[in-house]
């Protein structure tokens, strides 16, 4: 479900405690506020509360007095919220490689309005997607990877995320291991697209993998990275059925699609406020 571009999202988590949807529901009720989409989740294993609401302002709207009212509000609950604005476009810093269809598909699904977000910058490790990204009237740096200073090169893609504000970056087929010290950096704030379901088939080539294993699903995994390779909290994951007739090349084809799709869908929960991270795993409303 896509959002509305005019209402507000309210995102709250806290201990799991009696109230908590009231205590939500009913500010926003006394503040004139009027839901347009409401989602709620508990887990019962640890203990934490997650919802996500949109709405439409009244008259005379006070962000600053909203926001004040609701920190008094939830105090009481131990509720972390944030409070997203209409139209709001976060700043975007893509990394590539070489593979282009999931860059293409991002730029492309930005330039009609099906994902709010504004690509500052495509960055990578070759020169060969430049054309691409010139195309879609968006900067693009190439940083070439000395495998034996790769420091320096991070230093000069964390320079591009910092001074073009970007809210997140998209890892859209960057085929280099990130550093601890940048993952961390960007705990959070970045999401990876594996060609494979994880966990399984980690590694080189793992639709080959996958046709050796005779394999009836293949799939992508789209996930938020963190310092373990490709153990980050999972976002989505795309799949399609397949059978004995299926080569690799065949596989690689539909794992192409899947990609694509898989990382704009999570691309997108995440522009719209819908995923919390809850430890290693994610709650997506």
């Amino acid at each position: 479900m896509s959002r509305a571009p005019d209402t507000w999202i309210l995102t709250a988590d806290c201990p799991s405690v009696l109230g908590t949807v009231d205590a939500v529901t009913r500010f926003l009720f006394e503040q004139g506020c009027y839901v347009t989409e409401h989602h709620s989740f508990d887990d019962r294993l640890s203990g934490r509360f997650f919802i996500r609401v949109e709405f439409r302002q009244p008259d005379g709207f006070d962000e600053q007095s909203f926001r004040a009212g609701l920190a008094e509000r939830g105090q009481a609950f131990g509720m972390i919220f944030e409070l997203t604005a209409p139209n709001y476009r976060p700043k975007v810093v893509i990394m590539v490689s070489k593979a282009d269809h999931c860059l293409n598909d991002l730029l492309y699904r930005q330039r009609i309005g099906q994902l709010s977000m504004d690509v500052a910058a495509v960055v990578s490790n070759h020169p060969d997607l430049k054309p691409l990204a010139d195309w879609h009237q968006t900067p693009y740096y190439h940083f070439p990877l000395d495998p034996n200073d790769k420091p320096s090169q991070e230093r000069q893609v964390w320079q591009v995320i910092e001074e073009s504000g970007a809210e997140l970056v998209i890892l859209a087929r960057y085929m280099q291991v990130l550093s601890p010290e940048l993952c961390r950096k960007l705990d959070g704030k970045a999401i990876n697209i594996h060609h494979s379901l994880l966990p399984g088939f980690k590694g080189a080539k793992p639709y080959h993998q996958a046709y050796n294993k005779g394999v009836k699903l293949v799939g992508a995994t789209a996930h938020y990275i963190n310092n373990d390779l490709d153990e980050g909290p999972i976002i989505a994951q795309g799949v399609e059925a397949v059978d004995h007739s299926h080569y690799p090349e065949d596989l690689i084809a539909k794992g192409r699609d899947i990609e694509g799709l898989t990382l704009a869908r999570a691309v997108g929960y995440h522009i719209e406020r819908r995923v919390f991270l809850n430890a290693n795993r994610t709650v997506v409303l």
